[in-house]
């Protein structure tokens, strides 16, 4: 072969193996996962799966594609709904629920359920010991995939799980939702007098609420790696005090009559720590209360001067008459107005809706900051007597309830095939089936509330709960409230 022949010869072999080479490079670069074609040592995919799933991998080609932020409407009412920390359990009811009903899209905030003030202490604080706190709902559980708000599993790894992770998640895909914190409840309110008693303990409260709430600064509880300094930071926005009852009875609270112009200092070191730890971030927090709607409990607080330390007051317009009475008399547990053949007696007998938006607008509040509530739940009695479609008759006991007796579920009751009725008066809904007899609200009574909030020119609307809708209830609120 002559010398010219041999150069071309070697020439040709040499561009077919640079060729060669480069085509199984990038055939072996496209099957590495989560790699790219053309970096050269891309990782396989290390990433731990949840502790509650099968292993499946989250980040692999062909996985969840990332979903843009939705921004909420702009509307001059607000649309507030708690989230009930224990309906992931027998409800099933997840954040993700919040959004796959159509419900987080038509939210402005949403009050998470509950926290605590620790015995003796009376911090903030979280912990897993039933009926005292559930660390493992609040940011210890690890969510699958399919139970995640953006489709993404947690890892084993992270910091933040559980529902405080869920919604952080939810207020990416909706940039203009709000969470907030909301302290006590029913059953949690039993501290806050002690803690509301003096100066510093005010201070000592509401500086431990603003560290493990705003500033995130979650507890280690075991060997997982949940928890630890600013993980859970962002989640929360604001404050919600739930206090159950200042200077009355409630569940097993301590009250006393001071608590009445404690409860006004509290919230004015609320605010000044709020603003304060605001003035550092940049950001303004929310400041509301969930107040008792019965004169018998509004009375007790400083209507005229709370006001100017809060955001809005949530009022809890629901829970009038309920089957706590076993006997009855059958009544609505959540009339906008009162009705002069209401069998109730004494104080109990004004409550509504009506009454106590007056109540608090006669005190000097702002129309635009009070918030009506409305239940998404009945009440309801079984063994009523079939007299008036058992509106106002004795009863034998609680009407048997899915989860509790004597109350049920919005997306339960609204299926019931009983005989509907609507009382013309106080605007409230019943069923009757000849024996047993439920009021709530159904999607009339919801936009009649709905309307008397434009008219009145309240702030807006309050539910509880959400885990009590399919939806239809939120959005019967918010063709209205837009």
């Amino acid at each position: 072969m002559q010398k010219s022949t041999r150069i071309i010869f070697i020439a040709f072999i040499a561009i077919f193996i640079v060729l060669f080479t480069a085509v199984q490079f990038q055939a072996e670069a496209s099957t590495i996962p989560g790699g790219k074609a053309g970096v050269a040592g891309a990782p396989p995919n290390k990433t731990p799966v949840a502790t509650s799933t099968p292993a499946v991998p989250t980040n692999t080609p062909g996985g969840p594609t990332p979903i843009p932020p939705t921004p909420a409407p702009q509307s001059p009412y607000r649309r507030v709904a708690y989230f009930a920390q224990w309906g992931i359990y027998k409800r099933a009811y997840l954040v993700k629920n919040i959004d796959t009903t159509g419900s987080a899209a038509k939210l402005t905030t949403i009050n998470y359920a509950f926290g605590n003030i620790k015995d003796g202490d009376l911090t903030c604080y979280i912990e897993n010991l039933a009926g005292f706190g559930d660390a493992w709902a609040d940011f210890q559980q690890g969510m699958r995939a399919s139970e995640s708000v953006d489709g993404v599993a947690d890892v084993y790894s992270q910091h933040l799980a559980g529902n405080f992770n869920q919604l952080k998640k939810l207020k990416v895909k909706y940039p203009n939702l709000k969470v907030v914190i909301s302290l006590g409840g029913w059953t949690w309110s039993k501290n806050f007098s002690d803690a509301a008693l003096t100066a510093a303990s005010r201070t000592k409260l509401v500086a431990s609420c603003i560290d493990l709430y705003l500033k995130g600064n979650l507890p280690v509880l075991d060997t997982t790696a949940r928890g630890g300094p600013g993980s859970g930071a962002g989640v929360f926005d604001g404050i919600d005090i739930d206090w159950e009852y200042p200077a009355d009875i409630g569940n097993n609270n301590t009250y006393r009559p001071e608590d009445t112009q404690n409860f006004t200092l509290l919230l004015a070191e609320f605010r000044r720590q709020l603003d304060d730890y605001g003035a550092q971030t940049g950001k303004h927090y929310l400041l509301t209360i969930a107040t008792g709607a019965g004169e018998d409990k509004y009375t007790k607080i400083e209507m005229s001067n709370i006001h100017q330390y809060l955001d809005w007051i949530n009022l809890m317009t629901y829970d009038f008459y309920g089957a706590w009475a076993t006997t009855g008399p059958t009544n609505f547990h959540a009339q906008l107005y009162n009705s002069p053949n209401n069998p109730a007696t004494g104080i109990a007998s004004t409550y509504s809706g009506d009454h106590a938006v007056n109540g608090f607008l006669a005190a000097g509040v702002p129309a635009n900051k009070l918030v009506l509530g409305v239940p998404f739940y009945g009440h309801g009695w079984s063994g009523v007597t079939n007299v008036n479609n058992g509106l106002y008759q004795s009863a034998t006991g609680p009407a048997r309830g899915l989860y509790e007796d004597g109350t049920n579920d919005y997306k339960l009751l609204k299926g019931l095939t009983y005989p509907s009725f609507r009382d013309p008066i106080t605007k409230a809904f019943w069923k009757f089936s000849g024996s047993i007899w439920w009021s709530y609200d159904d999607e009339t009574a919801l936009a009649d509330k709905a309307n008397y909030i434009k008219s009145k020119g309240l702030g807006g609307v309050m539910a509880w709960a959400l885990d009590g809708d399919d939806g239809t209830a939120m959005t019967a609120l918010y063709n209205v409230l837009k």
